[in-house]
């Protein structure tokens, strides 16, 4: 009787630590696909590419932009911020990112970072402004694809001014 409760016992256990095993393996995969996300729309955003950025939304994308409107709903109003946003600056654009956090369950993840945008503007100004963002995705098919953007910077509420030159 205490051998096949052990037996038992001991496929519990084995069970367990597989289970917690595999759990790891799964968030760690998970991880790794949302940093080669973040690593492809560096690239697209970098080359100021707004279809290879636009490849890595979800049809239904719902962003919190820092400029006007309060809202884009769907992926042609939000490719369309993007392409404007890139028509601003002359030559090339670098993105940076910064206490940059993960949090994936099953096929959702959130990420929340920092992120330096520098460039040339059209009219010679160089423009290198800190942005906290936070991005939801989703796994679709193999493949991480953003359903939610939220980029904003602090505000002074005294003078109502956005604050573009704060540093990390």
């Amino acid at each position: 009787m205490k051998t096949p409760r052990l037996i038992t016992a001991l496929l519990l256990a084995s069970t367990a630590l597989l289970t917690a095993c595999n759990s790891s393996q799964n968030q760690a995969s998970a991880e790794a696909g949302v940093r080669q996300w973040m690593d492809d729309f560096k690239h697209a955003f970098e080359a100021k590419d707004t279809k290879a950025v636009m490849a890595l939304y979800s049809p239904d994308i719902l962003a919190y932009d820092v400029i006007p409107p309060l809202q884009y709903s769907g992926i042609d109003a939000y490719g369309k911020d993007f392409a404007s946003y890139f028509a601003n600056f002359n030559g090339p654009l670098t993105l940076e990112y910064r206490d940059c956090h993960i949090a994936t369950s099953g096929d959702l993840a959130i990420v929340t970072c920092l992120e330096r945008a520098t460039g040339t503007l059209t009219n010679g100004q160089p423009s290198s402004v800190w942005l906290r963002a936070t991005s939801g995705l989703r796994l679709v098919n193999g493949h991480w694809l953003d359903f939610h953007d939220h980029v904003s910077v602090p505000t002074d509420f005294q003078t109502g001014k956005a604050l573009v030159d704060l540093q990390p």
